[in-house]
């Protein structure tokens, strides 16, 4: 999902002159394309952006968020130069994450059959291999080197 006013940023446009060409031709833009984010996911995500919001800062209106095919149908409705590059990165970056998202995924089942095969023998080591594909989830680092036991913390 990428946010109307990030677009329009990418477009060297304004947000409002981006969802009036929307507007215009919104038939082209199904749910599945595009669609406005309620009060509820607007606010979480500024205040996941901000401490503080500044009075008259922000968009009265709830932003759209697109979809890969919002942006993909963009270039049909933004006919300039620009609007053509911007999505052609925007696809590709897409397109990229998705494959990530499958290989890591395909990967996971291939360590999870064998780990199911040969649990015993190798646990330790798909223990190591489960810690790196969860990379969400950090451990703290354990201190190492010489300690002086005569100096007190």
């Amino acid at each position: 999902m990428i946010l109307d006013k990030d677009l329009a940023i990418l477009y060297g446009a304004e947000t409002k002159a981006l969802n009036q060409a929307v507007k215009r031709n919104i038939e082209r833009f199904p749910d599945e394309f595009m669609f406005r984010l309620n009060k509820q996911e607007n606010d979480e995500i500024l205040r996941s952006q901000f401490v503080t919001l500044e009075m008259g800062r922000y968009s009265k209106y709830l932003p759209y968020a697109f979809t890969e095919y919002g942006v993909a149908m963009l270039s049909s409705v933004l006919n300039s130069k620009k609007a053509i590059q911007v999505n052609i990165q925007i696809i590709k970056t897409f397109v990229r994450l998705r494959e990530i998202i499958i290989s890591n995924k395909e990967l996971r089942q291939k360590i999870e059959e064998l780990e199911k095969k040969n649990e015993k023998r190798f646990k330790v080591i798909f223990d190591v291999i489960r810690r790196l594909l969860d990379a969400g989830k950090k451990e703290p680092l354990k201190e190492i080197g010489f300690r002086d036991r005569k100096k007190k913390k």
